[in-house]
């Protein structure tokens, strides 16, 4: 193989500008409703002016990135609107790569309106569109689609696993995946190209093609695994689809208002209470969840709670994990025969089981002996063609955070919430990648 140095491409995305990019633009920036500090930001070029107008600076404007308190006037009637904050970024050593000016005030409604008002009476400022601001950052190459993708995540973060990865994602290891995965791509091309257009003077080693072959190969079951689940980015932002499911009166309403931590759920001794599916969004360990508690499975002449358990196979489908609740009471007397009940229950709960996407809950362990209790998991241990089973008693308020049950849930919730890992480039491949 021999060097290929490519070019840096040009930044095209520069010349990509809308046709109001020369515009200036306003924007509250921090979120809304009543808060101690509001932040409202301007890009374009005329910021300077709103700078000078609104915070009265006639001659000199203040140190880049430095903060300076100034009474913030309306630029016509000079009427005091605020005490506050301004801050001079100029571009393109800015979010936007322009020019920029915050001014940090105080966040009550009527004070905000103000500053937007008095800026929007300005020449050549207009309010900026929804995303405007993050749009110039892309177009300005300050940004690439997944790192903007990833702000966007982290805004909408709720739960420590979805920080987590816009943080990453933010920080362009997704970016410089796929970066790497084009670089590859590109030096196979010019490889095969170089083949063509001096193979039959000896100019070219023996064998190129077929390195190229055995890379691009390589390359080709990276994306494949990258795309295998497209459903993780969804599970991630949405939440991971987690399902109880069983037959009547096993305890799944009981175990729905545990691991919510209230009465979510109405739960009672009459076979047959739960007739909708009743979804809630949970963060388990830092994990976001959608739990769904079910109605009871059994076949019934109430056409009602038919089409509740109806509802409660589709729902079971369509899940990423489903706790599958079963009551001690319909144990065999022969605890030998155990793991074939739970088979066969398991087939009742899930026709198209996959024990990956499945935990057992054994309910009721109160009404259970120790001794039986310790037979039983000896007799899984020994059966290992089930999924985990956890053996609870429903009758506690809580879940301690050392349960089996959660600590085989966050399991789950890791692996189906595993998105990406960034695969640094090795061996020749980065030793090219060092040449451009």
């Amino acid at each position: 193989m021999f060097p290929v140095v490519f070019r840096k491409p040009f930044p095209f995305r520069r010349l990509c500008k809308s046709a109001s990019s020369e515009d200036t633009i306003f924007a509250l920036s921090s979120g809304q409703g009543r808060c101690g500090v509001a932040v409202v930001r301007v890009s374009g070029p005329a910021s300077v002016d709103a700078l000078r107008s609104m915070a009265g600076l006639t001659r000199r404007l203040p140190a880049p990135r430095t903060a300076l308190l100034r009474r913030l006037l309306h630029p016509h009637s000079k009427e005091l609107l605020d005490r506050g904050l301004v801050l001079w970024f100029p571009g393109p050593h800015s979010f936007t790569g322009e020019d920029s000016v915050e001014f940090h005030i105080h966040g009550g409604p009527a004070v905000i309106n103000g500053i937007l008002q008095a800026l929007g009476s300005l020449p050549r400022l207009r309010p900026a569109e929804a995303g405007e601001f993050t749009r110039r950052a892309f177009h300005a190459g300050k940004l690439d689609l997944t790192e903007v993708e990833g702000m966007g995540d982290l805004i909408h973060a709720e739960t420590e696993a979805q920080r987590r990865q816009a943080l990453r994602q933010m920080a362009g290891d997704l970016g410089q995946l796929y970066n790497d995965w084009s670089l590859q791509l590109k030096q196979s091309l010019a490889h095969v190209e170089a083949f063509i257009d001096f193979s039959e003077g000896d100019l070219i080693e023996d064998g190129v093609l077929y390195e190229v072959d055995v890379a691009v190969s390589q390359l080709r079951v990276e994306v494949e695994k990258h795309l295998s689940d497209e459903r993780k980015g969804e599970r991630l932002r949405s939440g991971v689809q987690v399902v109880i499911a069983g037959s009547t009166n096993v305890g799944k309403s009981s175990l729905f208002n545990i691991l919510c931590q209230r009465p979510a759920a109405i739960v009672s001794p009459v076979a047959g209470t739960t007739r909708d599916v009743v979804e809630t969004p949970l963060d388990i360990g830092g994990f976001p969840v959608l739990l769904s508690d079910t109605a009871g499975l059994r076949d019934t002449c109430d056409c009602v709670e038919r089409e509740g358990v109806h509802r409660a196979r589709q729902t079971v489908e369509q899940a990423d994990l489903t706790l599958v609740v079963i009551d001690t009471a319909q144990l065999p007397q022969d605890l030998l025969m155990v793991p074939g009940l739970l088979s066969r229950y398991l087939k009742m709960v899930l026709p198209n089981r996959k024990d990956e996407q499945c935990l057992l809950v054994l309910n009721k362990r109160d009404l259970l002996p120790k001794s039986h209790i310790a037979v039983i998991q000896r007799v899984l241990q020994q059966n290992p063609g089930l999924p985990p089973l956890s053996i609870l008693s429903l009758s506690q308020s809580v879940l301690h955070t050392e349960n089996y049950l959660l600590i085989s849930l966050k399991t789950k919730l890791t692996t189906l919430l595993f998105l990406f890992k960034v695969r640094r480039p090795t061996g020749e491949w980065a030793l090219k990648k060092s040449w451009m």
